[in-house]
């Protein structure tokens, strides 16, 4: 331990350290104790994925792993819980201890809902885990990387939105110098954070949306990497709070602008090699049969997974088929695959896969776990993805891509929780967390279509 605290006080800002593991309870406190912490998240999400915390003395830290922290399972979003039913039992995870390097004397943990002592069905983690037991019956591992965009942003006095940066006012600011340059302090202690906490990040950019950015960290096991973007969201906004920032994550809050997509990279392996990887593809795509079966899987279940991946009503004025004020929305309007074509549902970076559906309000445990569900139909009934489609699909009528056999996806959040109620599949594989999601999504549907907003009152209070 003591080689392990020098090095870590050692470390220059921005390096790396790794993620530490340990075999009992008492070397976890001796490990905390020893680096000033007093207190540990006990960290869960709800169905919408947000953070969800209790803050526990260290020297009851056993207490987390053995029974759980304990929390009124009614008032916590999409639990299955009555007034009058069990407590919510949040449950620790020993192996995902680690420091809140921005809140320093304080660590987290993540956990996994428990009722009456038993995972419950309805704890996001809980269901993500139930399908990543599927896959391992295969042999496989599902590893994932996933690209979290994210608007930085400022309120003025009257409590509107703009960028950070007041000179950020380029019509195309993508990878723009000045834009990186001027959100420097933000970025790197968001860099630095993570780096400290584990989470390699590798390259840090401004994107195509004024005050846009997209911190990339390396890829690992699905579930880890639902645990990391967690992380990554926690630590984003707090250190956006502390700056006297805002950092959203929604998915549209300009029109004429881009929004923040979360995609999803992806590979299947057998713990020493790529198993989506096949460089003698005849379609030249460096995929293997594996893969493109898991790939017609995820095109069959299109519909349902925009569910999951595009789960509010904001979601889908990114996806909403058109052009943006920058040239291109960057979002997926079809279902299709392409190779280097970032005007399909599925890009195919060599080798991988990289679903672009998903935005920053994806519940990422349950967005992962319907798409497990998807690609292992694929697999199981062998589906064919059919020619991947490497032509800008922006560009195309309606009547070509009609005639192509290409689908559109969902236009609003109404059509998607549709299709994600028709398709058995998908809501058999989620359980029961598949109606408590239909049931809230459709209230928030309804409210919305009852919702006036400021354009209708322009357009028609005096017209008629």
């Amino acid at each position: 331990m003591k080689s392990e605290l020098s090095a870590h006080l050692a470390a220059p800002a921005g390096a790396l350290t790794p993620a530490p593991r340990f075999n009992t309870v008492e070397d976890a406190q001796d490990y905390l104790l020893a680096r000033g912490v007093s207190y540990v998240l006990a960290q869960f999400v709800d169905i919408h994925g947000v953070a969800k915390a209790k803050s526990v003395p260290v020297a009851h830290l056993g207490s987390v792993l053995a029974e759980g922290a304990g929390f009124a399972g009614f008032a916590i979003w999409g639990v299955g819980i009555e007034p009058h039913g069990p407590d919510f039992m949040a449950r620790g995870d020993l192996d995902t201890i680690g420091l809140v390097p921005w809140q320093p004397g304080l660590a987290r943990i993540v956990c996994e809902g428990h009722v009456d002592g038993a995972p419950w069905q309805y704890d996001s983690r809980v269901v993500l885990k139930r399908q990543i037991a599927r896959l391992s019956q295969g042999g496989y591992t599902l590893y994932t990387g996933l690209e979290p965009e994210f608007s930085l942003l400022r309120r003025d006095d009257k409590g509107g939105i703009g960028p950070c940066d007041p000179s950020d006012t380029l019509a195309k600011p993508c990878y723009d110098y000045k834009g990186l340059s001027r959100t420097r302090t933000f970025l790197e202690r968001l860099s630095n954070g993570l780096r400290a906490a584990g989470i390699d990040v590798y390259q840090i950019d401004h994107e195509d949306a004024n005050g846009q950015f997209e911190l990339n960290y390396t890829f690992t096991d699905c579930l880890t990497s639902c645990d990391h973007f967690i992380f990554f969201k926690m630590a984003a906004s707090e250190i956006a709070n502390e700056l006297g920032l805002v950092c959203s994550f929604m998915p549209k809050p300009f029109a004429n602008r881009p929004g923040n997509g979360m995609h999803m990279h992806m590979s299947i392996g057998d713990g020493q090699r790529n198993l989506f990887a096949d460089k003698s593809d005849p379609r030249g795509l460096d995929l293997s049969q594996l893969a493109y079966h898991f790939l017609g899987g995820l095109l069959a279940h299109a519909p349902a997974l925009t569910a999951l991946c595009a789960p509010t009503v904001n979601s889908y004025k990114r996806l909403v088929v058109g052009r943006s004020l920058t040239g291109a929305t960057w979002a997926p309007a079809y279902i299709s695959y392409g190779d280097n074509n970032r005007s399909s549902m599925i890009r195919i970076p060599k080798g991988r896969l990289e679903l672009r559906l998903p935005d920053g309000a994806a519940n990422p445990y349950l967005a992962t776990a319907a798409v497990i569900a998807a690609g292992l139909d694929g697999i199981d009934r062998k589906l064919d993805p059919g020619a991947p489609r490497n032509t800008n699909l922006y560009e195309w009528s309606e009547a070509q891509l009609a005639e192509a056999g290409i689908g559109l996806l969902p236009q609003n959040l109404g059509s998607a929780l549709d299709a994600l109620e028709a398709d058995a599949l998908i809501t058999e594989a989620l359980g029961p967390v598949a109606q408590e999601f239909l049931k809230l999504k459709r209230m928030e549907w309804l409210e919305y279509q009852r919702h006036v907003s400021d354009w209708e009152v322009k357009q028609y209070l005096e017209f008629f």
